[in-house]
């Protein structure tokens, strides 16, 4: 196996091995933009590329020390491990972390599972995710009366009910679209207190993937009135939501469940296979935990709950680690607090 940095006129190759939309050479330039370092590495056999991997590294504020992430890519083997130990090595990061795009059996055993085995044979040590582990997932190759009849009835009448109250869901992938989702989220964050990625975020992801059909921005609108805007991607036949926000305004003509039916309509018109709803609670969800209604939305779809096999760190300097781990471990106990009182 060669194994060797990936070249940009290789950028189509490297995308076509590729899993994930955070793992696309599109999301690489874009998170340059943001000023993380970022490496791409090709595993070759034979002249072809058979793997390729996407890893950003993140410097600390006031050391002069990296933490690395590999996120949504394949489980690594001793060949790559060992290349992701280089990496760790050349930037003095303290870990890097994985957070493979390998599904789990719900009903499996961690100790069952041969990748979390391996994993943890190389000494890596189980960390705090970054994504969440588990998601729905809707296959979108049956009809889209199938569809609809998999949906539980309640998702069934608002979707009507949105059509019948002149509910409009319109792509828009502009400038002016992303105008009208930066002010929703504005919107969203105030009222629900979570935090979100700044404008300029969304501006330097814009600037970046605009161009490759790959983002795509869906407004619904009542009465002349933008109430939802969702930011989706198309990756490798894969539909995916990792952003919305949505109005406080006209919330009785529920727009949201008619964002949902049509993008996943969009979805099946542009090809893709499957779509993943990017993030869930588990099999067993807390009914006051806050993503309960995110939960039960998106499940009301009749997609599959899918579990990932977690995140893990691949450590380069372990009492640095620790320090690391505990000072983060404060910083969200405060944040925490601070949503909570302030």
């Amino acid at each position: 196996m060669l194994i060797r940095e990936i070249l940009p006129q290789e950028k189509e190759l490297f995308n076509q091995v590729a899993q994930h939309p955070l793992q696309s050479y599109q999301w690489g330039e874009f998170r340059k933009k943001t000023g993380v370092q970022v490496e791409r590495l090709g595993f070759f056999v034979g002249g072809e590329l058979r793997n390729a991997m996407q890893i950003t590294f993140h410097k600390i504020p006031v050391i002069n020390r990296f933490v690395g992430y590999f996120p949504k890519g394949f489980a690594p083997d001793g060949d790559q491990i060992a290349a992701l130990q280089q990496l760790a090595k050349k930037y003095n990061a303290i870990y890097i972390k994985l957070e493979p795009n390998v599904k789990k059996p719900l009903e499996q055993l961690e100790k069952d599972n041969k990748d979390i085995q391996f994993l943890q044979r190389f000494q890596l040590e189980e960390g705090r995710p970054l994504f969440t582990r588990y998601t729905f997932e809707l296959n979108l190759e049956p009809s889209e009366e199938e569809l609809m009849s998999k949906q539980n009835s309640k998702t069934r009448y608002n979707i009507k009910l949105a059509e019948k109250k002149g509910v409009k869901v319109i792509e828009d992938t502009s400038e002016r679209g992303l105008e009208d989702y930066l002010r929703i989220l504005a919107e969203t964050t105030k009222r629900q207190g979570f935090y979100a990625h700044t404008p300029e975020y969304f501006n330097k992801l814009w600037e970046s993937l605009k161009d490759n059909d790959m983002m795509h921005i869906f407004k619904a609108v009542y009465e002349n009135k933008v109430l939802v805007v969702w930011i989706v991607f198309v990756f490798n036949n894969v539909l995916y939501y990792p952003y919305g926000a949505s109005s406080s305004l006209y919330r009785e003509v529920m727009a949201s469940n008619l964002m949902m039916w049509e993008v996943i309509r969009f979805g099946k018109a542009k090809g893709c296979k499957n779509f993943d709803m990017w993030g869930s609670l588990g099999p067993n969800p807390d009914p006051k935990s806050s993503w309960g209604g995110f939960h039960r939305f998106k499940k009301g779809y009749g997609g599959e709950l899918v579990e990932f096999i977690g995140s893990y760190d691949l450590i380069n300097d372990y009492p640095m680690y620790k320090i690391y781990s505990l000072a983060e471990s404060l910083r969200w106990k405060f944040l925490r607090l601070k949503k909570k009182f302030f």
